[in-house]
């Protein structure tokens, strides 16, 4: 178990300085930083001496070099100095940190608004298979993967902000303001999950031991809820802790339709502007987040399965 830990993080270790690899080129492949960073009007004087401030005039090799470790005012990425944001004028790392509780938050509504729902969805569809309710479950389910979340935000909006007036269509100044968008994310994970786990469960409930734990007079409640819907669980923690990641790093769309203040929207306002450390210093958290989420289920396993090897 430990050294599969061990294995894990230097993978983990290997994917982040492949996302570090790509925000530092991030800059670079739109062509000259100092003509994308500098105003329009800019004199050649003023590019070269912008060039020779920021390091753009040395070697790619020797300005990754400097990303890394500093250079000039920045004290590098390893110290978690992305510089500071150009239109905000703080460190760029601060500026996401400030946003990313908010982003944490409404993955977390959103995945709790997917569990409740998907689960026990998933489980009736499996217990009663080929029947209305299997097939509601079916449909419902091809609707939330169908949807696209900027269109689904929208309706979600009209319907119950606009018309019923129940809800705010945007922003955040209290807890009701995070039902719309965290629905709006949720139901597309919903779909997957429940997908997941009708077929996991059809599958486990087929096997020897389930078959004689019937055999022996249980109930079928009992069966399902005792012995098939933990070894059942295995592909859906996976499926969760994906759908949490993605969730932590693919709401941009979510939180730019509800003017959310988390790190999707702060992105969008940031390539908008082309503030590109705040960008930068996003992907590589999300980046960071969602490797540690992957980790933390695969030592998960090990709890639900013990028969699983770790070698």
């Amino acid at each position: 178990m430990r050294a599969y830990i061990i294995r894990r993080l230097l993978q983990s270790l290997i994917v982040l300085k492949a996302v570090l690899i790509i925000v530092f080129l991030m800059l670079h492949l739109t062509g000259d930083p100092a003509g994308v960073l500098m105003p329009v009007d800019a004199t050649q004087e003023d590019l070269a001496r912008f060039r020779r401030d920021m390091g753009f005039d040395k070697p790619l090799h020797i300005q990754y070099l400097n990303f890394l470790i500093g250079h000039g005012r920045n004290k590098g990425v390893l110290r978690g100095d992305f510089g500071f944001s150009f239109r905000h004028e703080v460190p760029a790392m601060g500026l996401v940190l400030g946003h990313f509780p908010a982003t944490v938050q409404l993955a977390l509504v959103s995945l709790f608004i997917g569990l409740i729902i998907a689960i026990p969805a998933g489980i009736l569809s499996a217990t009663f298979r080929n029947t209305w309710i299997d097939h509601f479950s079916s449909v419902l389910s091809m609707l939330g993967q169908s949807l696209p979340n900027f269109w689904l935000g929208l309706m979600l909006i009209i319907v119950f902000a606009v018309y019923l007036r129940w809800l705010p269509t945007s922003g955040y100044e209290g807890p009701e303001y995070v039902i719309l968008p965290a629905l709006t994310a949720g139901l597309y994970a919903t779909a997957r999950i429940m997908r997941m786990m009708r077929s996991t469960l059809l599958e486990v409930m087929g096997l020897d031991y389930v078959r004689t734990a019937r055999a022996k007079g249980l109930t079928e409640t009992f069966v399902i809820i005792r012995h098939a819907l933990k070894n059942a669980s295995i592909p859906v923690v996976t499926l969760v802790g994906l759908e949490l990641g993605l969730l932590l790093g693919g709401t941009v769309v979510t939180e730019a339709v509800f003017a959310w203040p988390g790190v999707g929207f702060l992105v969008v306002d940031a390539i908008v502007n082309q503030d590109y450390p705040v960008v930068q210093a996003a992907v590589a958290l999300l980046a960071f987040v969602f490797v540690g989420v992957n980790l933390a289920v695969d030592i998960l396993y090990a709890w639900l399965d013990p028969r699983i090897s770790y070698r």
